[in-house]
């Protein structure tokens, strides 16, 4: 996948920072990574405590690796009647604990779907019809922090 400059801003907020130096996998982990990010200013905030480290590996270790991240699902019911497109949207939203609000946010590009909730949702629009050619609207490269 294409290279992108990550920086400490493209963590969500709360994200748990590593400062472990001395981790054999902290070039692999997107912790500590984020952790070499950030800014002068910044005194505090969450982090990867010492006890996560167990028999030699830690619990919290998150791969830095960059996903294909998704929003819109307009494309996924193109070829879907009216009515199969209604259905397959309520089991959408359902997905998402039945809030219009959280449909929406990720409908409008506000949040992104990740490789997961993409499989998922294809997985529940497909009962409703063929998916062929059928995609979400909007695609775009970034680091999972998931």
């Amino acid at each position: 996948m294409e290279e992108k400059k990550l920086t400490f801003f493209d963590a969500p907020k709360g994200y748990d920072l590593c400062f472990n130096s001395e981790c054999s996998r902290r070039n692999e982990c997107m912790h500590y990574h984020i952790g070499t990010l950030v800014p002068p200013h910044k005194e505090g905030g969450p982090a990867v405590y010492p006890a996560a480290w167990k028999s030699g590996k830690c619990t919290r270790f998150h791969e830095k690796k960059l996903v294909r991240m998704a929003w819109g699902f307009n494309g996924l019911y193109k070829n879907l009647t009216k009515h199969e497109a209604t259905e397959a949207r309520q089991q959408v939203r359902w997905y998402f604990n039945m809030g219009k609000g959280e449909y929406y946010r990720y409908h409008n590009g506000q949040k992104w779907l990740t490789p997961q909730q993409q499989e998922d949702i294809r997985k529940l629009v497909a009962l409703y019809g063929s998916l062929e050619g059928a995609e979400f609207d909007h695609y775009v490269i970034a680091y999972d922090f998931t």
